[in-house]
C-alpha cells in the first residue's frame, strides 16, 4: 500500500509540474523578429535577399503584415516557405510516459534533445526528398500570437489537471508505415506521403523509431534519465544509436557517423557509405561484401568554440558552415538553452526554438494534423550570446560526395592568426589506428554552464 501511494504521489507531482511547464513555455513570447532588407539571409546553404519597391530609405522598418503586400519584393516568399517547411519539434505534453519514469512531458529539460531530433529531421528531409523540396501548406500557417498560445495554454493547464483525476491516456498504436519508392518519381501526393513519414518516426510514442521516448531509452545506456540535461555530443551519439537500430526500411538507407574529439577520420566514414561500421548487427564491421555507396552518411561533429564564452574569431567560420548547402544545421543555443541553427544574417544567427510546450499528437493516424511540426516563425539571436559547446551537421550522400564536402571544409578550417586553432580537422585513416580508446560519448564537454539564464522568445518577423 505504501508504494502505490508513493507512485501516486509521484504521478501527481509529475502532472502538476507538467501543468506549470506548459504555461510557462506558452506565454514565452516577443516582439517581431527584425530582418534586415539589405544584407543576405543564408537558409542551411540557400541565399535570400530581401529588398523594398522604390525604397529611398532602406532603414526603415516594415511590419510583418507587409510581407503579404507588395512592398517588399525579392526571396521573402520563398524563404518563408523554406523555413517553413523544416520539421519543428518542440517540447510536448501528455504523451506516455518516459522510460524508468512517470514523466509525461519533456518540458524544462528536453530541448537538446528536440534540437538534436530537428537536426536529424533535416537530414532525412534531404535525404529522402531534396534540398529544394517545400511544405505546400507552408504558406498558410498563421504567425504564432499571443492570444493564439495563451487561450491553448489555458486549455492545456484544464486538460491536464482532469487528467490528473481521470487517470492516464491509452497508449498509441503503432506509427503509419513507410512510403516506398523513389523520392525522385514522387509526384505530390507520394512526397506528402514522405513528409508525414519522416514527421512520424519523430512522434511521441513508443514505437516511434526516432521519438523522445527511443532517445531517452538509449540515453539510459549512458547515465542519463528522463528528466536530466543532455550536451549536443551526447545527443549525438543518441541519434547514432537510434539511427542504427531503426527497423524502417527507409532508415536502412543512412547512418549517423560521429566524430571523434574534433576529428573526422575519413576512412571511417567511407566505411560508413559502404556499411562497415561495426554496428550491432556487424560487431566487427565485417561485411566486406556491401557496395561502396550503400548508404548515405549524417556527419556530426561536437566541437567547442571558445572557453567559457564564445571565441567571436569564429563568427566567420560559423556563417561559412551554414553557407554551405551540404549543412543540416547546428545544434546549440545558449547556457541552459538549445537551439536549432539554421541560418544567419549579418552577424545574428537564425534558430527554430524548442521552447513551445504544445499538445501530444498522435502520429500513427494517416490524416495526423502537421501544422505544430512547422514553425511560421523564425528567431534571431547575436553571435555573440551563443554557447561554444555544439554539434555541427552535414550530409554526405556518396563517398564521392564526401570527398568534396572534405574539400570544401579544409579551405573554410584554415584557422586566422586570431584563432590558433581549427575548429575541427580530417585526418586520413581510422580512428582506431590512434587507439581513441575512450568511448567518445563519455567525454562530453559541458554545454550547460552554472549560470541559470531562464526566459525564451518568439515571434514572427520584420524587414528593417
Amino acid at each position: 500500500m505504501e508504494t502505490k501511494g508513493t507512485d501516486e504521489v509521484e504521478n501527481l507531482k509529475s502532472k502538476f509540474m507538467s501543468a506549470w511547464h506548459n504555461v510557462k513555455y506558452s506565454w514565452a513570447l516577443k516582439s517581431k523578429t527584425a530582418f534586415s532588407r539589405n544584407s543576405p539571409v543564408f537558409l542551411l546553404g540557400k541565399c535570400y535577399h530581401f529588398k523594398a519597391v522604390d525604397d529611398e530609405s532602406p532603414s526603415e522598418s516594415c511590419t510583418a503584415e507587409a510581407l503579404d503586400d507588395d512592398i517588399v519584393t525579392g526571396n521573402v516568399d520563398g524563404f518563408r516557405k523554406d523555413f517553413t517547411s523544416r520539421v519543428w519539434l518542440t517540447y510536448r505534453e501528455e504523451f506516455p510516459a518516459l522510460p524508468g519514469s512517470t514523466i509525461t512531458s519533456d518540458c524544462g529539460w528536453g530541448c537538446t534533445l528536440r534540437a538534436g531530433q530537428m537536426i536529424l529531421a533535416q537530414a532525412l528531409l534531404l535525404h529522402i526528398l531534396g534540398r529544394d523540396w517545400t511544405w505546400s501548406e507552408a504558406l498558410t500557417l498563421e504567425p504564432l500570437d499571443t492570444e493564439t498560445w495563451t487561450s491553448s495554454a489555458a486549455r492545456r493547464l484544464v486538460a491536464t489537471l482532469e487528467a490528473s483525476i481521470q487517470g492516464e491516456r491509452a497508449q498509441v498504436t503503432q506509427p503509419m508505415c513507410a512510403a516506398q519508392g523513389g523520392a525522385e518519381e514522387a509526384d505530390s501526393y507520394l512526397q506528402e506521403a514522405y513528409h508525414r513519414t519522416v514527421v512520424s518516426w519523430f512522434g511521441d510514442a513508443p514505437s516511434a523509431q526516432l521519438g523522445i521516448h527511443r532517445l531517452v531509452q538509449l540515453g539510459m545506456t549512458s547515465g542519463k534519465r528522463a528528466g536530466d540535461w543532455y550536451g549536443p555530443a551526447v545527443v549525438a551519439h543518441i541519434l547514432r544509436k537510434a539511427v542504427d537500430e531503426a527497423v524502417d526500411v527507409m532508415l536502412k538507407g543512412i547512418c549517423v557517423y560521429v566524430a571523434q574529439d574534433c576529428t573526422v577520420y575519413s576512412a571511417d566514414v567511407i566505411d560508413s557509405h559502404s556499411g562497415r561500421t561495426g554496428n550491432h548487427s556487424d560487431p566487427q564491421g565485417l561485411n566486406s561484401g556491401a557496395a561502396p555507396d550503400s548508404r548515405a552518411v549524417i556527419i556530426l561533429i561536437p566541437v567547442r568554440l571558445g572557453g567559457e564564452k564564445i571565441n567571436p574569431e569564429y563568427l566567420s567560420f560559423v556563417k561559412s558552415i551554414l553557407s554551405l548547402e551540404d549543412c543540416i544545421g547546428i545544434i546549440g543555443g545558449k547556457p541552459k538553452q538549445a537551439y536549432y541553427f539554421v541560418g544567419f544574417q549579418d552577424d545574428s544567427l537564425i534558430y527554430m526554438d524548442p521552447h513551445y510546450c504544445q499538445s501530444f499528437v498522435d502520429v500513427s493516424t494517416s490524416d495526423f494534423p502537421l501544422q505544430s511540426f512547422h514553425c511560421p516563425s523564425p528567431k534571431k539571436m547575436p553571435f555573440s550570446k551563443m554557447d561554444p559547446s555544439c554539434t555541427i551537421g552535414f550530409y554526405s550522400k556518396n563517398v564521392e560526395h564526401y570527398e568534396r564536402i572534405s574539400n570544401e571544409l579544409s579551405k573554410i578550417l584554415q584557422p586566422s592568426s586570431k584563432e590558433k586553432y581549427p575548429a575541427f580537422t580530417f585526418m586520413k585513416g581510422h580512428g582506431k589506428d590512434y587507439e581513441l580508446s575512450v568511448a567518445v560519448e563519455q567525454r562530453e564537454w559541458p554545454f550547460i554552464r552554472d549560470t541559470r539564464k531562464a526566459g525564451t522568445t518568439s515571434g514572427d518577423f520584420v524587414l528593417l
